[in-house]
């Protein structure tokens, strides 16, 4: 399978300007920059419930080489196409250690100060105005595509989401205004499957190590606010449900 079906498959497109969610125009600096940020969220280590994670950190590390080669971004610009047989897509090459060259020495330390200043950023702000546009405010994706997000991040999501649609940035859409409590507790209930199945791998594998204690620490961090998320949603289902008629909103700006 090539690197633009495996890109399908596992990150459903096959546009790898749309996996890292940048445009075609981006710079080589955007276009580092994004691949960092979403290599982050399917490092093996940040996502040890994903049993994709390596596979799809591994494509990630293929689209970068193809993206920040000049002649093959330019023959995928020019053809939608990749040259499966070029030296930057080498089956032999180890794209972990790749990952290293380019942002040596991150440990799953520094990917948690990485999130401690991306939540409340304005590049989050920014980051969540786009997943909402682009999944025209269906919170399943949304939450399934948001960096350094888990179910005790959704009330802030929404906090985010709601502001913009308050201030005109962005269309009220129905599917996040007129969401139905019981999708609302299926996902509540999906989360807390993953994050219980996650901390039993945690257990059976034992903290051996720094680095392990802090992705359980990272997984236990996700009980924390399960009472406030719980209000949350009911506010915000309230808020929505007194308002009669369609909500028209305004369109996203561009």
């Amino acid at each position: 399978m090539g690197l633009l079906e495996r890109c399908h498959e596992l990150f459903k497109t096959s546009n790898l300007y749309e996996v890292l969610a940048v445009n075609k125009e981006a710079t080589e600096t955007e276009v580092r920059r994004s691949y960092y940020k979403v290599s982050l969220k399917v490092h093996p280590d940040r996502a040890p419930e994903d049993p994709l994670a390596t596979e799809k950190f591994q494509v990630l590390g293929q689209l970068y080489a193809v993206l920040s080669d000049k002649e093959q971004r330019a023959a995928y610009d020019e053809q939608g196409t990749v040259d499966e047989d070029s030296d930057v897509l080498s089956q032999g090459r180890c794209w972990e250690d790749y990952w290293r060259v380019l942002f040596p020495k991150i440990t799953v330390k520094d990917i948690l100060e990485f999130e401690n200043k991306y939540k409340g950023s304005e590049e989050e702000r920014q980051d969540v105005i786009q997943l909402y546009v682009q999944h025209q405010g269906n919170m399943d994706a949304i939450t399934a595509s948001a960096m350094c997000c888990s179910q005790e991040d959704e009330p802030r999501l929404c906090v985010i989401i709601q502001a913009a649609i308050e201030g005109g940035e962005v269309t009220a859409f129905p599917a996040f205004t007129k969401e139905s409590h019981k999708k609302k507790s299926a996902r509540r209930k999906r989360a807390n499957k993953e994050r219980q199945e996650a901390e039993e791998m945690q257990k059976e594998m034992g903290l051996g190590d720094e680095d392990d204690s802090l992705v359980m620490m990272l997984k236990q961090k996700q009980k924390s606010r399960e009472q406030n998320f719980n209000s949350f949603l009911s506010d915000l289902e309230a808020k929505y449900s007194k308002k009669s008629g369609p909500q028209k909103g305004k369109r996203a700006k561009k």
